[in-house]
């Protein structure tokens, strides 16, 4: 063998490692431990980083030392864009302190609707119907959050607008967002998708529960609470039954809520926070936070990052815009049961035109 082929082979073995002189399990490890924000500027340092950056052994390595990262997906709607998508990174560059997140664009919904639900698997997200051009919709598409990528999912049994999902063990739940005045939509009122097999199947529920708009949605104690225009229905689905959402509940729930160490927070009238503790069935102020946050009297949208409750806000412009503002808050029990939280971070994300609003924030763990 000549020295020009042997020097050819050594050069191209070289190459395929991930890192020259590391073998490539020791590499794996090494790379899987970097932040995501990086992945841009590793995918240009060679080929075979940029193939593992996209292998599902990648994100199962990362998932198994612990190295996984918690990210917010927000989605935007303006009259001419009913879907401009965004997610949240933690800005690495130690020089810009006034500017600590930035917002990355994200590949738009290829099909925007109206009124859609929203459904969190692993490192997806399920959009869930909604209206297009005023017709309701049964598609479901699925954005790949590793790779930012758009698929069709299995479409449902019936087009539905304004429905309420939620997860359970892996399965989504959709419930209501039709009229049931047919045969399908009476069976199909709720539907449960099983992500792994791709089908739709029918979730039995009374007539009485049967109502068409729902504006909210959460999962509490694996139970699904999907909250109409009058009063409201939760799921439980290991028990296949159905029960009406408690009265105090639904009074003080307004507009879009999550639920952080198992208590559901939301805003009140008066434009502070309130959490309320299922078990013990009472509604309390989250305090803590009276100098650091806006009352919200315009609403707030709500997620849990990494058990940390994030919410999000219109806050005044300039007139010709407004701004997108986020804060990151600590919520916890003191020794008096009393609910407590502490702002991490709270500052502007991004100006935008005043006919922007907010639709909808999500969690993804990647």
């Amino acid at each position: 063998m000549s020295t020009s082929t042997t020097t050819t082979q050594s050069s191209s073995a070289t190459e395929a490692q991930l890192i020259p002189s590391l073998p490539d399990d020791v590499a794996l490890n090494c790379i899987a431990r970097v932040p995501r924000w990086y992945y841009p500027t590793l995918s240009i340092v060679s080929r075979p980083i940029r193939s593992l950056l996209s292998s599902p052994l990648f994100f199962t390595t990362r998932s198994l030392l612990s190295s996984t990262e918690h990210f917010l997906y927000l989605t935007l709607r303006l009259h001419h864009n009913p879907s401009a998508w965004f997610t949240l990174y933690q800005n690495p560059n130690p020089n810009n302190p006034n500017n600590p997140h930035v917002l990355i664009p994200v590949p738009p919904l290829p099909a925007p609707t109206v009124g859609a639900a929203y459904a969190v698997v692993g490192p997806t997200i399920y959009v869930i119907g909604g209206s297009i051009n005023d017709v309701p919709s049964s598609h479901v598409w699925v954005l790949d959050c590793r790779l930012h990528t758009w698929r069709k999912g299995p479409p449902m049994r019936v087009a539905r607008e304004f429905s309420a999902a939620g997860v359970v063990d892996g399965k989504i739940y959709v419930i209501g967002g039709c009229v049931a005045d047919s045969w399908a939509r009476n069976e199909f009122w709720a539907e449960s998708l099983d992500p792994g097999t791709g089908r739709w199947e029918a979730v039995r529920s009374p007539i009485d529960v049967r109502a068409k708009w729902m504006h909210a949605s959460a999962v509490i104690g694996a139970r699904v609470y999907a909250m109409a225009d009058r009063g409201g229905v939760v799921l439980d689905p290991k028990a296949g039954t159905w029960d009406v959402v408690d009265k105090r509940l639904d009074l003080g729930w307004r507009g879009r809520a999550c639920v952080v160490h198992g208590i559901l927070y939301c805003y009140d009238y008066l434009g502070k926070i309130r959490g309320f503790d299922v078990k013990k069935r009472v509604w309390k102020e989250l305090k803590g936070l009276e100098k650091g946050l806006p009352k919200f009297l315009c609403g707030a949208t709500m997620a849990n990052v990494g058990e940390k409750l994030v919410v999000l806000w219109e806050g005044k412009g300039n007139g010709k815009e407004i701004e997108i503002w986020c804060a990151e808050i600590e919520v916890e029990k003191n020794g008096d049961g009393e609910l407590q939280g502490k702002i991490g971070w709270s500052h502007k994300l991004i100006s935008v035109p005043k006919n922007f609003s907010i639709v909808n924030c999500l969690a993804v763990t990647l």
